[in-house]
């Protein structure tokens, strides 16, 4: 006689720890946390099955406020960390959380080379433009000009956008979100854990204290139809509080359009999220607001492609089919060796 196992239904407030959490009063990190602790019941994924890893940073404290397993690692290394657990233990479910300074910074190199090896893992970066831990540096992703107490006559460092390197390392899934639109938001982080492969998905957050309305222009309910572009898969790019705006393609370059007189939704753009050719995705990446277009929110890019994890463990299986198990003894000996007299 068989007894069927059933998994407890987990609720939010089972995701939640009992450590009081521990960032300024009106952050953008308590939005995310919240839609996190939300989109985890609905994968119908055991806790023991689930680990965050995170850096340094205000974001990196993350781990500490989800009842899963978890660990807060060094500056940048959190990718590296999550590669080497990911390979060594494919059942969990792995999640990075980074920020702007954390990722891009110190972190860059980790972070690229994670993305291109396609581990299967969800990176959350949350962009707020400013180092907030350490008090209001300015980050790779302040925009130039920026006055910081870094940068007391204006930032001179071109700013790295994240989107962009990560489809230039070609990343197959790649999304934004808006910390306060928080039903695109828990949908984004519930797509980003379906996919297979390195979901890398960026969310504007707001540091209230050391950079507050860094991004208004694409919260603001005013502004934010204008501004901001909700991409769907196989629909043309229309955008606009009255919905008659859109981007068409002159040539290689975007452009905004008005519909209407002579202009009709076939000759836009249409967002195909599941191109194997990253080249629309990181046109769509580069829409800037400064510029005059409205910034792209949602998935740009969605493909399958090999991953690093499967594919070293296959490796592994083989080599360990061909010639055994292996001692370690033995390899410490083998090879080039030699005694220095």
């Amino acid at each position: 006689m068989s007894v069927e196992m059933s998994l407890p239904v987990l609720t939010d407030k089972d995701f939640a720890s009992d450590q009081d959490v521990r960032w300024c009063p009106g952050c953008g990190d308590y939005s995310i946390l919240a839609q996190m602790k939300k989109v985890m019941p609905t994968l119908g994924i055991p806790r023991e099955k689930i680990v965050f890893i995170s850096g340094i940073g205000c974001s990196s404290r993350f781990p500490y406020y989800m009842n899963t397993y978890g660990m807060h690692t060094i500056h940048g290394r959190a990718p590296a960390v999550a590669t080497g657990l990911k390979t060594v233990q494919p059942d969990l479910m792995v999640w990075v959380i980074t920020g702007d300074g954390d990722g891009l910074s110190i972190g860059g190199n980790h972070l690229m080379h994670c993305i291109r090896r396609n581990m299967d893992l969800n990176i959350v970066l949350f962009n707020n433009r400013i180092y907030g831990l350490t008090k209001g540096q300015y980050s790779p992703t302040s925009p130039l000009g920026k006055r910081t107490k870094s940068t007391p006559m204006g930032a001179i460092d071109n700013p790295l956008h994240p989107l962009s390197i990560a489809i230039g390392a070609e990343a197959t899934f790649v999304a934004r979100s808006i910390d306060t639109n928080i039903k695109h938001l828990g949908a984004t982080l519930k797509r980003a854990a379906e996919h297979s492969g390195t979901s890398f998905i960026e969310v504007y957050q707001n540091c209230n204290v050391f950079n507050d309305g860094a991004w208004d222009y694409a919260k603001d309910r005013n502004t934010k139809a204008d501004t901001t572009l909700e991409l769907e898969h196989g629909k043309p790019l229309i955008f606009g509080k009255d919905r008659d705006k859109g981007i068409r393609l002159n040539g290689l370059e975007p452009e905004v359009v008005q519909l209407g007189k002579g202009i009709t939704e076939d000759d836009l753009l249409f967002h195909d999220e599941k191109a194997l050719e990253p080249s629309l995705a990181y046109l769509l990446s580069r829409m800037r607001y400064e510029d005059g277009f409205p910034e792209p929110i949602g998935v740009f890019r969605s493909v399958d492609a090999p991953r690093y994890d499967e594919l070293v463990n296959d490796q592994i299986a083989l080599a360990t089919k061909e010639q055994g198990p292996g001692e370690l003894d033995k390899l410490y000996g083998s090879g080039e060796t030699w005694t220095v007299a």
